[in-house]
């Protein structure tokens, strides 16, 4: 996967994200999922990338934390 394909692939997670309520869960794995490429590739992810995986991270625990 190259760049330009990153590239589109982020801009559609974080149009999901503006949509109705999205699966955070699902939008994790894919955000998780492009950062472990982008670090295959020997390219750092941004660091807004990291913060928004931290976020949905957060989120996710914070709900399961709830359903206890």
């Amino acid at each position: 996967m190259d760049l330009e394909d990153l590239e589109a692939e982020l801009s559609i997670i974080l149009d999901e994200m503006e949509g109705p309520q999205g699966d955070y869960h699902e939008i994790y794995l894919r955000v998780r999922q492009m950062i472990q490429q982008m670090e295959s590739l020997g390219m750092p992810p941004p660091d807004d990338l990291l913060k928004l995986e931290q976020r949905l991270d957060a989120l996710m625990k914070e709900e399961a934390s709830n359903q206890d």
